[in-house]
């Protein structure tokens, strides 16, 4: 079912990797290849290269990305999606192994979860359901720089399915949806003068003060969602203000996140900051809408059951919200304590992997 090879692969022999072995040793070789967002070509190259020899799938390439599906004529569909970089590496390259755990970049974030479906693409040539591989670029980064974008751009219809299953570290859970994120900077304005004379002006970073009583004192919103328990976060991130050191400031930036239950619209959540400092001048720099559960939906419900029948709130944002606003359920599934992400100290649990590929492979055989 393989198309033709894609001619954004690179001019060298790709690196061998082995997808029907222990996912756990599949998860060291991935770390062994670095892929930076921005420089995955060399890991999108082998990737795109062991799926082209399973002769179950059809792999299409778009950039650094590499999609595999199955047609099988099942009556449903089921998306699995990991991306292929990494944040910057912190001298933990190649893999190191201790025991049960191996460590090096990416091993949570999420190169553990890559091998997890890529083993799975591999040693699942008759699912129950018809499976559809995502394996991207960029996630790291920007959003526009997304390989998700460009794929939702050009080739929408890889992206349509029953339900998607992002391979992001939930440490052996299932965690549903995802809280949105509003950035936005809130300024003071003052007046400039000598300070020497600080009576005449009206120093900016004083009045900041107010700002950060109200953010301190803010009062988060716990909700729960389809059992889910989702907390509200609106706190400072940054600080910015002064001209020179004999200088009253006229002009003092707090730069403040809302993590918001998905509950709230992203319109909703940017009124939430724009009331709170209604008094001051506020700038929207950034915001992404979060991802309702969806657990109603009966290849997600499934899915729980499988997976030892609960499931708890994402914290944080990941592409399920992406999903969620093409109307597909989204669930993330994935190795690795998520606290460990973009760490020095990043590692895994070699067991771990082994168990919820176990847990994955029972759920889409049937």
């Amino acid at each position: 079912m393989s198309t033709a090879p894609a001619p954004s692969a690179s001019p060298i022999d790709p690196i061998a990797l082995d997808l029907a072995g222990d996912p756990a040793e599949l998860t060291a070789a991935l770390v062994d290849i670095p892929s930076v967002s921005g420089s995955e070509v060399v890991i999108a190259d082998a990737v795109e290269a062991a799926l082209r020899r399973l002769p179950h799938l059809r792999v299409q390439r778009v950039g650094q990305s590499v999609l595999a599906r199955t047609d099988l004529g099942r009556p449903s569909r089921i998306l699995l999606a990991g991306h292929l970089d990494t944040v910057p590496i912190a001298d933990n390259v190649p893999a190191r192994r201790d025991g049960d755990v191996v460590h090096g970049c990416g091993t949570t974030d999420m190169k553990s979860g890559d091998a997890m479906l890529l083993h799975l693409a591999a040693t699942l040539p008759e699912p129950a359901r018809d499976l559809t591989f995502v394996f991207y670029e960029c996630e790291e980064v920007d959003y526009d720089r997304n390989g998700l974008t460009r794929i939702q751009a050009d080739h929408a219809e890889w992206l349509a399915a029953d339900l998607a299953i992002l391979g992001e570290p939930t440490n052996g859970n299932v965690e549903a949806g995802c809280q949105g994120t509003v950035s936005a900077a809130v300024t003071a304005r003052g007046r400039r003068a000598h300070s020497a004379r600080s009576w005449l002006g009206d120093n900016a970073i004083h009045r900041a003060r107010v700002i950060l009583e109200r953010l301190a004192g803010w009062d988060a919103r716990i909700v729960d969602i389809d059992g889910c328990e989702y907390r509200e976060g609106l706190n400072a991130v940054g600080i910015s203000g002064g001209v020179a050191g004999n200088v009253i400031p006229d002009e003092c930036t707090v730069r403040v996140n809302f993590r918001f239950a998905p509950d709230r619209s992203a319109d909703q959540a940017v009124a939430v900051v724009r009331d709170l400092f209604a008094d001051f001048d506020v700038s929207v720099l950034d915001v992404a809408a979060g991802a309702l559960p969806g657990l109603h939906a009966p290849a997600a419900a499934e899915f729980v059951v499988a997976a030892g029948g609960r499931a708890q709130a994402k914290y944080g944002w990941t592409d399920v919200a992406r999903f969620a606003a093409l109307g597909v359920p989204a669930v993330n599934f994935g190795p690795g304590d998520p606290s460990l992400a973009h760490t020095r100290e990043e590692h895994v649990s070699m067991t771990q992997i082994r168990d919820m590929t176990a847990v994955l492979r029972r759920y889409l055989a049937g």
